[in-house]
């Protein structure tokens, strides 16, 4: 039995996203790092100087993940955490020397990748894709504020 379209491209999203990560996990390990440390550290160069909460909220992830996170990463001398000096309690992120220089590696890798995986795949069809996927993202943000206006309403409710 055929699935409906929408449904099936919802399928198609989730499994393209499955298979992506884990080749580009693979990629990683070539490289002596994760798909997590790349993310990090990519975000890092883009803003340099970030502290630990700040980074999480930016990923989507837990303060306690990114922590353990840098704590590789610092391990591994690709990240160095440096006193923030309007909050005595709080540390800049800040790459080395070596971060950067993998950072710039890693470039090229998902350079590599996208080739890769895009190969065949004509430019108006990736427009087209990406156009696609930017309404899907936006629908998805709206869709979970709506919820999460919902929720606090029906909570809200509850307590009265």
């Amino acid at each position: 039995m055929k699935r409906p379209l929408k449904r099936e491209l919802t399928f198609q999203l989730v499994e393209t996203a499955r298979l992506l990560r884990a080749y580009v996990d693979q990629r990683a390990r070539l490289h002596g790092t994760t798909r997590a440390q790349w993310g990090v550290l990519g975000r890092l160069r883009r803003q340099e100087g970030l502290n630990q909460a700040a980074l999480a909220e930016q990923l989507d992830v837990q303060p306690i993940s990114v922590g353990r996170l840098l704590d590789r990463l610092e391990q591994q001398k690709l990240v160095e955490r440096r006193p923030d000096p309007n909050d005595r309690r709080a540390y800049l992120l800040h790459l080395t020397p070596d971060g950067r220089a993998l950072v710039d590696d890693l470039d090229t890798v998902r350079g590599e990748i996208a080739g890769e995986v895009l190969d065949g795949v004509d430019e108006a069809a990736i427009m087209t894709t990406l156009e696609t996927l930017a309404a899907v993202s936006e629908r998805i943000r709206l869709q979970k504020q709506e919820r999460l206006t919902q929720l606090a309403a029906d909570l809200a409710d509850n307590a009265a």
